[in-house]
């Protein structure tokens, strides 16, 4: 029989109970698969709470060890096999150059919205995995106590019931950032060009993490930026150290980086890494872009701090979105732009006025009345779980010596393949079975990754997926004559 647990001093009790589940998961004592035992029944057994055990499920789904079946239970969450190496991190850039971001990313883009084609190159999640009912009865509630706001103009900086939530939510995961620092933006995208018109000029280089998700190359493109390409680890992000080397070298007027599962790596810097790198950016004076819009995917028990945790002197601009867990096409974003608020918000004013306020009481409304953690919890779930199906399927039916990353948040895979795979081609060949990607040429300013590819775990896994990752798994095992 399981013994009693008895809480020390220091360990809720609720934890001290999901650390000996998990000592069990990795003993093998309970097996991927195997249902773990009720919370009634787990509570009699260890002499505890039912809210104590539900507390201690409740992490080990976050940690990444169960997992919650609709009318069944809980259920050890199968994990990852380690078979495969992880991407390389690429070589450090010669020197800056302007980008050219290829026509494809629209193309990509078109076939996302096209029912016939099958995408799996775009980082759009499914609608199913937002609570569309939920918002859309809080937007009608809106609208009916006010229907005035649908005709103002939407000229602010931003709504103060949502600004204090944001701010909220960022003092407990660690950053201080009062409410009336933020602007409301169209979007993370809006944010981040903002940010970017606000600490450039043209002709100015920009660091960025690479590969870098190719909606920022184009960013950067259009404000006739150069870029300069930082090696980037697909487990531990920005690599400090060529960031260093490429300071003294050049002269780099800003950063762009994704802390926090960085697309399309999935990469998470340590905190020590970040104070780093925040402590670099003060000794060569330069402020950070930070987009945090995947902080809140994380599939551990706590969400990583962001670099604006570290920041005294406002020389960070924290950007990012409800569009990845939230509400994608209601497109609310934010910035936190520290020291260059004044220039921020002169540049929103030109560019889009404000923010729908409907839009943004409708967000408010939602997180006032509670469930987005809940929500939150559901979907890091569902992400996590789709992408170990994703990872395991490309481990099944990819090229021998395919690399691949291990992401512990966002839902968006890297992958390596033998030198012999043009992945352009493979775009190719899977277009014609109605299947999209996104080939690695699309994250660079430079000709680099020609064998890698992205692939968005966004959707919920079916057969019909299954089917197509062994079509291109496939189709790049023939151009390598396997």
């Amino acid at each position: 029989m399981i013994q009693p647990i008895t809480k020390p001093a220091s360990v809720p009790l609720y934890v001290e109970l999901a650390d000996s589940l998990q000592q069990l998961v990795e003993q093998g004592t309970l097996r991927p698969g195997h249902r773990v035992p009720s919370v009634r029944r787990m509570a009699l057994q260890r002499d505890v709470s039912i809210s104590t055990v539900l507390q201690a499920y409740t992490v080990l789904e976050n940690r990444g060890f169960l997992e919650a079946r609709p009318q069944s239970g809980y259920y050890v969450r199968p994990r990852l096999s380690l078979e495969a190496p992880e991407p390389r991190m690429a070589r450090p850039m010669a020197k800056p150059s302007y980008v050219g971001v290829s026509d494809l990313t629209a193309e990509i883009l078109a076939h996302t919205m096209d029912p016939a084609f099958l995408s799996l190159g775009a980082a759009c999640p499914a609608p199913s995995l937002f609570p569309a009912k939920k918002l859309a009865r809080v937007m009608g509630s809106v609208v009916r106590n006010d229907p005035s706001l649908i005709g103002r103009y939407a000229m602010n900086w931003g709504y103060e019931p949502l600004t204090r939530e944001i701010a909220r939510r960022y003092l407990q995961a660690g950053a201080t950032v009062a409410h009336d620092e933020l602007a409301i933006t169209i979007g993370c995208t809006e944010a981040i060009n903002l940010a970017l018109r606000a600490v450039t000029k043209p002709g100015d280089t920009i660091a960025v993490e690479t590969p870098a998700y190719y909606g920022i190359l184009q960013i950067i493109q259009s404000l006739n930026l150069r870029v300069l390409e930082i090696p980037t680890d697909s487990r531990e992000g920005l690599c400090v150290d060529a960031f260093r080397e490429a300071l003294q070298q050049n002269d780099i007027k800003a950063l762009f980086v994704v802390p926090s599962f960085q697309n399309p790596l999935g990469s998470c810097m340590p905190d020590a890494a970040k104070e780093k790198l925040y402590e670099l950016l003060v000794e060569f004076d330069i402020p950070a872009i930070e987009d945090d819009v995947y902080g809140d995917l994380h599939f551990s028990e706590r969400r990583p701090k962001p670099l604006k945790s570290w920041d005294r002197d406002g020389r960070v601009l924290l950007c990012s979105s409800f569009c990845k867990t939230l509400a994608p096409s209601l497109r609310v974003g934010w910035i936190a732009p520290g020291k260059y608020m004044e220039r921020v918000r002169r540049l929103k004013f030109t560019n889009t006025l404000g923010t729908p306020v409907v839009l943004q009481k409708t967000i408010s409304d939602f997180l006032r009345d509670g469930g987005y953690d809940h929500h939150l919890r559901s979907i890091r779930r569902a992400y996590q779980n789709q992408l170990h199906l994703f990872s395991q399927a490309v481990l099944r039916h990819f090229p021998a010596g395919t690399r691949l990353s291990r992401p512990q948040g966002g839902f968006v895979l890297w992958l390596e393949l033998p030198n012999g795979v043009d992945t352009y081609k493979l775009y190719q060949d899977a277009l014609n079975k109605r299947i999209t990607i996104a080939p690695g040429a699309l994250f660079t300013a430079k000709d680099r990754y020609k064998n890698c590819l992205r692939i968005s775990a966004g959707i919920p896994w079916t057969d019909t997926i299954a089917q197509a990752l062994e079509t291109i798994g496939n189709l790049a095992k023939q151009q390598l004559g396997q």
